[in-house]
């Protein structure tokens, strides 16, 4: 029997930091699951939906032969049993991530305390990136092409590109 994990997050968009972890997640464990946050927080109102961010990350994972992608809109933990997963993979990007992480990871470990949850942080060149500075420096008609696959970078164009 090999090691599940789930790598969750709103996604939105996928960017290079994100792709990151998940090939370093693929290499570490048997089958890596991405799960798309359908109904992420209120303070999260998606730029994309939740199909489209679906499409988006699956383009830019092609390739990656045990890594699924899937929605989910119920408890973390809950989609965690569903796939029989052992481990939650979270990203770490900078110190100020730890404190809201560790929250989590205490919460999800109080309710399946069979699960682990596991950090990774990006790769230095990624460090930085969030998908809101994306959007935002896409929405003013900034270069993301660095930071995101090129479908995402046309996806983004067409949705939050302000026109002068």
């Amino acid at each position: 029997m090999g090691v599940t994990a789930i790598y969750p997050g709103t996604f939105d968009p996928i960017t290079h930091g994100h792709t990151d972890l998940i090939q370093r997640g693929a290499r570490l464990f048997d089958r890596l699951v991405v799960g798309v946050a359908a109904n992420p927080s209120p303070s999260k109102a998606p730029v994309f939906a939740v199909e489209e961010r679906l499409a988006l990350v699956r383009t830019a994972l092609d390739g990656l032969d045990n890594v699924a992608v899937e929605a989910f809109s119920t408890l973390l933990v809950e989609f965690v049993g569903r796939h029989e997963a052992q481990v939650i993979v979270r990203g770490l990007r900078a110190v100020s991530d730890f404190e809201y992480e560790f929250q989590l990871a205490s919460m999800n470990r109080q309710l399946r305390s069979d699960v682990e949850t596991v950090f990774l942080t990006p790769a230095e060149q990624h460090a930085f990136i969030s998908s809101s500075l994306v959007r935002e420096v896409a929405s003013l008609g900034g270069d993301v092409s660095r930071f995101v696959h090129p479908s995402v970078e046309e996806a983004l164009r067409r949705r939050v590109r302000r026109t002068p």
